[in-house]
């Protein structure tokens, strides 16, 4: 078994622990009514993506979410969020030591002997979700399930979920399909960005990502037979039959959104076991960026 398949497997596991974690970490996370950016590179960036709709659609305030190396100088907030998996991504380091002194900021992480423990003003360590592999899974949605957590938006549904999406098989044929869309609505626009990038990293896959809504102006002409449109989260009216029509494969999202991003991690895994390819060895990727100063 692969580092991935085997982290992405205790995904439930590190669910239940990290809602468990949020009521111990509450002086570290947004409190409500803090103006907030939430900021990460890859796929922490699409976590910050669904974090930040979450938390502002809940009410507790003003969320943005931003590439660290986007982050917008001059823009005020309360505090900004970092997620990082390694600790030592260049571009999360950098935004936070310029942000030292006059915004408050919270490092998520998984490494505790990293430079983010002594760059950002509090800290939140899920040393239990760290990961050998360099695709992430279990670190970012565990991330993730630690702020819906926060939010009180996390149930012990979504974890029984989770692992159904570990025990049921996946949608018949799907590992032969040339082209994967994957469509979010409201938070799960972030985890359609992740779903692509998943099988972009893992299979070498030909993958895109819209809101569901978008799908029609335009990029619904390239779907055809042997591609598939993954809905995670609930359809718009009338879009699976329209995809349906052009001989594409629809796949319903009847899980728990995050839930759903685990099918697609596992379908990942199954792509590039059908075309030969290591998962654990992602072309052209490292587990951190670390740029040369």
């Amino acid at each position: 078994m692969s580092h991935v398949e085997d982290e992405l497997n205790s995904q439930p596991e590190c669910w239940a622990r990290a809602a468990e974690e949020a009521g111990r970490q509450g002086a570290a996370l947004p409190a409500p009514g803090e103006r907030v950016a939430i900021v990460g590179c890859g796929t922490s960036y699409f976590m910050a993506q669904a974090v930040a709709v979450l938390r502002e659609s809940a009410g507790h305030g003003e969320t943005d979410a931003f590439a660290a190396s986007e982050f917008p100088p001059g823009r005020s907030y309360d505090r900004v969020v970092a997620l990082t998996r390694s600790g030592t991504t260049t571009e999360v380091l950098e935004l936070l030591g310029r942000l030292r002194g006059g915004t408050r900021t919270t490092a998520i992480t998984a490494d505790p002997a990293t430079p983010v423990m002594s760059a950002a003003d509090d800290l939140v360590v899920l040393d239990f979700a760290d990961e050998r592999s360099v695709v992430q899974t279990r670190f970012a949605t565990t991330a993730l399930t630690l702020l819906r957590a926060h939010l009180g938006l996390h149930t012990a549904a979504v974890v029984a979920d989770a692992r159904t999406a570990l025990a049921s098989p996946l949608p018949e044929m799907l590992v032969d399909r040339t082209q994967f869309t994957f469509l979010g609505r409201g938070w799960t626009v972030g985890l359609a960005n992740e779903a692509a990038l998943k099988m972009r990293e893992a299979s070498l896959s030909w993958t895109e990502a819209y809101p569901a809504m978008e799908y029609r102006h335009g990029p619904i002409s390239v779907t055809t037979e042997g591609t598939a449109t993954w809905m995670l989260g609930e359809a718009p009216a009338g879009l699976a039959e329209q995809v349906r029509d052009t001989g594409g494969s629809w796949i319903a999202g009847t899980l728990d959104p995050l839930a759903e991003l685990v099918r697609v991690q596992r379908l990942a895994v199954a792509v590039a076991a059908r075309r030969g390819l290591d998962p654990d060895l992602p072309r052209h990727l490292t587990r951190s960026v670390i740029l040369a100063s």
